[in-house]
């Protein structure tokens, strides 16, 4: 019996979707269906780039179509809250570009709601489902490195300075800490398997409100202390190191997206490559729409306990640098 393709609709065709879109194109039962747009020439624009979708100049009539089977959100920060809450109030399972929401309480409702309405709700950290992390957990499992003191991590480059762009614009819940912060924290998280102790954070808020560089040490439970930095400011190194009694692990630049890991004990380097059929956003929808299909409301990969956390932690270190939105109350 072949399994009906599953029909993803996108709301918000920017930059990200393009990822998204191609991703899909490796899902033998994946189909890019519908695109919904304010200005529904971008969305023609996308449809025709992607092939086979309908267009929407309303996220209303997309999520109300009923051969939309799941929905891929990739607008702006600031709308995730109203635009997942309008999916899961019209029954469609959510992926939602990560930051899920821009504070904890918003996150708090969502789950809330999947749970009430019984609809799937993931925030879209893609990261996790990267073939490299599956070996990376195997080292960590097996204690290979031993006992782990220590974690750093990058993500910086030089970001251009316009001020009408999503990055610098804090009406969009701009700054590199939601956008880029986010991922040395998930990381650390999942590394650890828990929330940190404590923290110190510091930054550098630019001429337009957002946090241009932010610095932050979480402490974990057995004194191990992540470092890590986001930066609109400069071009770093942008990987992620695990040191251990017995040795390191490297994952490769950049990090987040990466192929390759090394492992180095006594000197010896093993270096791990898994290479990715498409640009890897494949590996969170496929698991997003296994758990659909098995009726899931949550990815045990992603679960809305991870998402909470890092958001509440995230929330934390605003509190922290003195970073709070134009729109939050």
């Amino acid at each position: 019996m072949t399994t009906k393709k599953f029909n993803w609709g996108i709301l918000g065709p920017g930059r990200i979707a393009h990822e998204f879109a191609k991703g899909l194109q490796v899902i033998d039962d994946a189909n890019l269906y519908a695109v919904a747009s304010s200005k529904i020439e971008r969305a023609q624009e996308f449809a025709d780039q992607y092939g086979g979708a309908k267009i929407y100049n309303s996220y209303e009539a997309l999520v109300n179509d009923p051969e939309v089977d799941g929905v891929y959100i990739a607008t702006p920060h600031r709308f995730h809250f109203e635009n997942a809450m309008l999916c899961l109030n019209a029954g469609k399972p959510v992926l939602c570009e990560k930051p899920l929401t821009v504070n904890a309480n918003e996150t708090r409702e969502l789950i809330k709601t999947s749970r009430e309405k019984k609809v799937f709700l993931m925030e879209a950290l893609w990261t996790r489902f990267l073939p490299i992390y599956s070996v990376i957990r195997g080292w960590l499992d097996e204690k290979a490195i031993g006992d782990i003191s220590l974690m750093v991590g990058t993500f910086g480059f030089n970001a251009p300075k316009e001020k009408d762009d999503r990055w610098q614009n804090p009406e969009l819940a701009g700054g590199t800490l939601l956008d880029m912060g986010i991922y040395p924290i998930a990381v650390s998280q999942w590394v650890m398997q828990s929330q940190p102790k404590s923290f110190v954070a510091m930054a550098q808020i630019g001429k337009t409100g957002v946090d241009e560089l932010t610095t932050f040490s979480l402490k974990y439970e057995n004194n191990v202390i992540s470092q890590s930095h986001s930066s609109f400011l400069s071009n770093h190194v942008n990987d992620f190191l695990i040191y251990g009694s017995k040795g390191q692990i490297r994952i490769h630049p950049h990090f987040w997206g990466t192929t390759k890991a090394t492992l180095t004990v006594n000197d010896q380097e093993l270096t791990v490559s898994r290479p990715l059929r498409a640009g890897g956003f494949e590996y969170q929808t496929e698991e997003a729409m296994r758990c659909i299909r098995a009726r899931l409301l949550e990815s045990p990969g992603m679960s809305h306990a991870d998402t909470l956390a890092n958001m509440e932690l995230m929330d934390s270190i605003r509190a922290e640098i003195g970073l709070k939105y134009p729109f939050e109350p």
